[in-house]
């Protein structure tokens, strides 16, 4: 199957033998950024993007793809129109264990509602940053914004694409977690973004070391020597 990005309208992509756009599915699997933001009125909003991940370790930056609108109103998503506003924002680590919570923050509520009280999820507050934390999450990043890029529109909705760059001020890790001076992801069962309606947990994680230049390959001889 070959498909050319420029037409992936329905029509199109039923041409080629597909039920929907397969992009996603291909990227995958992503982590979700379940993003806490507060308000200037100090309403809280969190929601999960699944456009979301680091882009450098030092400084320690990460990245949230705020796409389209907010689906009650039209206008920007709320997380966006926050960050705007106060140039913070915290991203909570979504595990097996919180994936139905997450999928219950990605309900388009009106502006001006708080998602975690509305649902009962318990909130802890953060160091640097105003917005809190999921305080079941195992892991939080606390961060700043660094900058805000606007992507080219949706095509054919006209519908904005921005890129939520921030810049990662504190790192919260619930010790549990930390086995022989790392945090162990698999331990954690993060949930992760496939495509469709689709998800994957990390259970199992195995260590392929980084070669050295010259490559020296093993071959059948050394093996068996």
């Amino acid at each position: 199957m070959f498909c050319e990005t420029k037409d992936l309208s329905r029509e199109a992509l039923k041409a080629l033998g597909l039920t929907f756009n397969p992009f996603k599915a291909v990227v995958a699997p992503r982590p979700i950024g379940w993003v806490t933001t507060i308000d200037c009125k100090g309403v809280v909003n969190l929601a999960p993007y699944s456009f979301f991940n680091a882009v450098s370790s030092d400084p320690p930056m990460v990245f949230f793809g705020a796409n389209g609108t907010h689906d009650a109103d039209g206008g920007e998503k709320d997380s966006l129109r926050n960050v705007r506003e106060t140039e913070e924002f915290v991203c909570n680590l979504v595990t097996w264990e919180l994936c139905h919570q997450m999928n219950d923050t990605a309900t388009p509520a009106p502006h001006g509602v708080d998602e975690m009280k509305e649902i009962g999820i318990a909130q802890l507050p953060s160091r640097i940053v105003k917005p809190p934390r999921v305080a079941a999450s195992p892991a939080h990043l606390e961060c700043k914004l660094h900058q805000l890029v606007e992507l080219p529109k949706d095509p054919r909705s006209g519908k904005r694409n921005v890129m939520v760059v921030g810049h990662v001020v504190a790192i919260h890790i619930d010790d549990a977690y930390i086995v022989n001076g790392r945090f162990d992801t698999a331990r954690a069962k993060p949930v992760a973004r496939l495509g469709y309606m689709d998800y994957a947990v990390v259970t199992q994680a195995f260590e392929i070391k980084r070669p050295s230049w010259p490559l020296v390959r093993k071959t059948e001889s050394t093996e068996t020597s």
